[in-house]
């Protein structure tokens, strides 16, 4: 990175490919968060704008470089929180402030969830995960663990390519973050047929990490809307044609590639034939289901997801828990 300084003023020459320096980010969060400098006062010990201070701080943070932890006894939404309990049954629930409009709530839920899973997976405990964008933000934002022979294990097959909502990486992430043993679900996600996706059960690789479901002692799992904003639509996973016929059969989205309509019951769909993953019974089976999701395109399925008992706890962000506290029953 090189800078040029026009009069009094500190100019930025740095091109969009050029990776950050991690020295950079990581003396720039020093000087913020531990010295508690001015972000005004950094840029002009480092001879850069103000504006490329508060970009490095914007990417330490999603980075997963500098985790912000809350402490006390009541959360921001407390309320939204015991009124979630109390409506839903649920053992506990986490609700964080909504970002703005128009802004990806999945790195702020992900964030919760990550902070979740660190205080409450045991030494020694498995954790089952499934996929998503949210997912990824929440193995960003574990607490690093060291020789706790924890493992992770993935409930889902894989994509082909490389993405934040990949399972391959995410149970990566979640590994490394946990120092643990990592299970891969070594299948796609849709086998092409219900006669391969058969025979990838019956595989040994496939069917001993599914035998490992039902002595998981938590999972982290997300729930996949089908609504416009679908990410499932966005990133390919599925086609339009598919995405339309999955709505007309009733479902209003997926937990872990199990598609339910809104009471919360798995409908007909051929796609249901095709989905690499643990069958319903086992995953209800997990002692702890933390359910990762908000937005209010996903108001839907996470009402769903909780009719079908695949929910303990509830992760969300403000605004979607308003609406679930809201809407009838």
């Amino acid at each position: 990175m090189s800078n040029r300084i026009k009069g009094n003023k500190q100019i930025d020459a740095v091109s969009i490919d050029e990776p950050t320096d991690p020295a950079l980010l990581a003396r720039i969060s020093w000087y913020y968060f531990k010295e508690g400098q001015t972000q005004e006062a950094i840029a002009q010990r480092l001879s850069i704008t103000r504006k490329r201070v508060n970009q490095l701080l914007g990417e330490a943070r999603q980075s997963g470089l500098v985790q912000i932890s809350i402490v006390g006894n009541r959360g921001p939404c407390y309320e939204l929180e015991a009124a979630l309990i109390e409506r839903f049954g649920l053992r506990h629930a986490v609700v964080v402030p909504s970002p703005l409009p128009d802004s990806d709530v999945r790195p702020f839920v992900g964030a919760a969830a990550g902070q979740y899973i660190s205080s409450h997976l045991p030494q020694g405990g498995a954790l089952g995960i499934s996929w998503g964008g949210t997912i990824n933000a929440a193995a960003v934002n574990l607490k690093h663990r060291f020789d706790m022979q924890n493992r992770v294990v993935m409930l889902t097959g894989g994509l082909a390519e490389s993405t934040s909502i990949n399972p391959y990486d995410n149970a990566a992430m979640m590994a490394r973050a946990l120092d643990a043993t990592c299970s891969y679900l070594t299948a796609p996600m849709y086998a092409d047929s219900g006669e391969l996706r058969d025979a990838l059960l019956r595989s040994e690789p496939i069917r001993s990490v599914l035998a490992m479901v039902p002595q998981l002692d938590m999972a982290l799992i997300s729930a996949i809307d089908l609504s416009e904003q679908s990410k499932s639509l966005e990133y390919g996973v599925i086609t339009r044609q598919t995405w339309s016929s999955l709505r007309d059969a009733g479902a209003v989205g997926d937990i872990c590639g199990h598609y339910l309509n809104a009471d919360g019951e798995t409908i007909d769909h051929p796609l249901a034939s095709l989905v690499v993953h643990p069958p319903l019974e086992a995953l209800k089976s997990v002692p702890s289901l933390v359910l990762a999701a908000g937005g209010l395109q996903k108001v839907a399925i996470i009402k769903a997801a909780m009719r079908a008992a695949l929910c303990h706890v509830l992760i969300t962000d403000e605004s979607t828990a308003e609406t679930l506290v809201r809407d009838p029953l």
